[in-house]
């Protein structure tokens, strides 16, 4: 089976051993696009032995300082959370997730996102995704070890692809990429201060927040994200045929 472009982002591991341990699961289930965010150490000799026969999953991972970078020419991005979050994500079973990850990886590569050991995916981190995936658990102890984590979703990749890869179909455009949603989202928040439209709220730090989760639940594609970039655009325009000066996006 050829392996699917669905890439494991692990951010800001501790333990070098659960990046060999996570390497091993994904080679168990036929994955080999590993990306590390911030590892604590890496390359490191508890990654090589606990990886067990997976070297090339390491030899081959890339490393990034900021996330963003490590998902870059991603469409679709999934963060695997166990913590309670706001109603403003959407939030899929495991089972479900992996589903989906099979059928868009046809469109453009997947990226998972999974938190170090200690605190997980801080709220930025969950910031460009487009759902939470949830693995789900007993009710009194709902923490899994980052590696064993890893190898139930790789193994609900894999259970996944003889039945949803037949049936996945190909977008007219793929969905964009973090880095292109994140040149919108500059570009809108430049736009809101130029018109003076601000959050009215007591708090007034919301309004770029709601922007980003409502449109990452939209999963917008790579058009979509030009045609929105362009009526922006077209708002300063007018602005400077008013008279009035705009600062470059």
């Amino acid at each position: 089976m050829t392996a699917l472009p669905i890439r494991i982002v692990l951010v800001d591991t501790s333990h070098s051993g659960n990046i060999g341990a996570a390497a091993r699961a994904m080679k168990n289930m036929e994955l080999t696009e590993l990306a590390l965010v911030r590892p604590r150490q890496f390359p490191h000799p508890d990654a090589l032995a606990r990886a067990s026969g997976a070297d090339d999953v390491l030899a081959s991972a890339r490393v990034s300082g900021t996330l963003t970078e490590a998902l870059a020419g991603c469409g679709l991005v999934l963060a695997a959370t166990s913590r309670a979050r706001d109603h403003y994500h959407r939030v899929l079973d495991v089972r479900e997730a992996a589903a989906r990850a099979v059928a868009e990886c046809v469109n453009s590569p997947v990226a998972i996102v999974f938190g170090g050991e200690h605190s997980g995916l801080s709220n930025e981190d969950l910031a460009p995704a487009h759902a939470l995936l949830r693995i789900p658990t007993g009710a009194e102890y709902a923490s899994l070890n980052l590696a064993m984590a890893v190898q139930v979703v790789a193994y609900e990749i894999l259970r996944a692809r003889g039945g949803v890869a037949a049936g996945a179909t190909e977008r007219e455009q793929p969905l964009a990429d973090p880095p292109a949603m994140a040149r919108l989202y500059a570009h809108l928040e430049a736009v809101l201060e130029e018109i003076d439209f601000r959050d009215r709220t007591q708090q007034g730090t919301n309004l770029m927040n709601r922007f980003r989760r409502f449109l990452q639940r939209a999963e917008l594609d790579t058009n979509e994200v030009n045609i929105l970039r362009g009526l922006l655009t077209a708002v300063q325009q007018r602005r400077r045929r008013a008279g009035v000066s705009v600062p470059p996006a």
